[in-house]
């Protein structure tokens, strides 16, 4: 199917993705996996929840870790422009006989609580609290170096009609994976902020997140993160790279922690701020699109996601398949 034209005017500005909660059952663990090992920097705590910031971000927070009995997604979030541009939200959402809800979340005001057609999570606010600067400490600087959330990408069953809803909201593709035999989008990136990709959607089961992403200074942080893992106990949580997407041309690493949330550590993509910028194109055949070089993605890269609060997933109808290590 065609991706769709970019809509340069859409009914709500969203500025970028801002943060995503994650439901964890062992808080403790998590604390040493996120902090003390990936280096984010805390924010907040209480016995139930963990707010984390990377170190370029003056936000409160980009990510939340929710103590539960289950592991699972709560929500992701998304800046827009403003207060008016977040009422413009909640009538496009109710246009469309979508659920709507209002709710204050800690350190950031009112808070729009939507569910996608499919039944994903996502919520939007205009003002978060803001934190001194702490770019330039350096005595802080710890893990992999984690400067600033990037992107999540989801497992959708329906790729393109993913796609289209999105891009109705303002997110515009930057590359694509196609399907040649059945013309079908197997998988799409989508920006707001002027990177490769905020969101991105790739087939399979779902709606479930397959990865959140953080920006690192260099690949050599990447290296010195997996010295780091290999030696502290957290061998096992490296499930793929470091290599290099053809897609993006983004320098990778994956790890997972105890509860199976994937996290991607990223850098060297491109700038997509030109309005007319035309999407890229790629086979789902050719090997370089996944991996221009380095190990191909094991299977649990391909089947294995998080599951949302509250969303039933459903199974994917297009069975090409890209590939994958032995």
């Amino acid at each position: 199917m065609a991706i769709p034209a970019p809509n340069l005017y859409p009914p709500f500005n969203i500025v970028r993705l801002s943060h995503v909660e994650l439901c964890v059952t062992d808080l403790d663990w998590a604390r040493g996996f996120y902090v003390e090992t990936m280096g984010l920097q805390v924010t907040h705590e209480e016995a139930t929840h963990l707010y984390l910031r990377a170190m370029e971000e003056r936000g409160h927070h980009c990510v939340i870790l929710k103590k539960s009995d289950t592991a699972s997604v709560s929500t992701m979030g998304f800046k827009v422009w403003d207060e008016d541009h977040l009422d413009k939200a909640e009538a496009w959402f109710k246009s469309r006989d979508l659920p709507t809800t209002w709710f204050e979340r800690p350190f950031m005001g009112r808070v729009l609580q939507v569910r996608d057609p499919w039944g994903m999570p996502l919520e939007f606010y205009a003002s978060m609290d803001r934190l001194p600067s702490i770019h330039q400490q350096y005595k802080l600087y710890q893990g992999v170096k984690p400067l600033r959330i990037d992107h999540v990408n989801m497992f959708s069953p329906v790729v393109d009609d993913a796609v289209a809803f999105y891009a109705d909201m303002g997110f515009r593709v930057t590359e694509y994976t196609a399907d040649e035999a059945t013309d079908r989008t197997w998988a799409a990136w989508m920006h707001r902020k002027g990177g490769v990709h905020d969101i991105a959607f790739t087939n399979g089961t779902g709606p479930r997140l397959h990865h959140l992403a953080f920006w690192v200074p260099t690949p050599l942080n990447i290296i010195d993160y997996l010295d780091l893992l290999s030696t502290t106990g957290y061998v096992d949580s490296i499930e793929r790279g470091p290599g290099r997407h053809g897609i993006a041309n983004a320098f990778f690493l994956y790890v997972r922690d105890r509860d199976g949330h994937r996290t991607e550590i990223y850098c060297s993509d491109y700038q997509t701020v030109d309005p007319d910028l035309e999407p890229i194109r790629w086979d789902l055949k050719d090997p370089q699109r996944q991996t221009l070089w380095g190990a191909p993605a094991p299977r649990s890269w391909f089947e294995e996601g998080s599951v949302f609060d509250g969303c039933e997933t459903f199974e994917s109808d297009l069975k090409a398949q890209p590939i994958i290590a032995p």
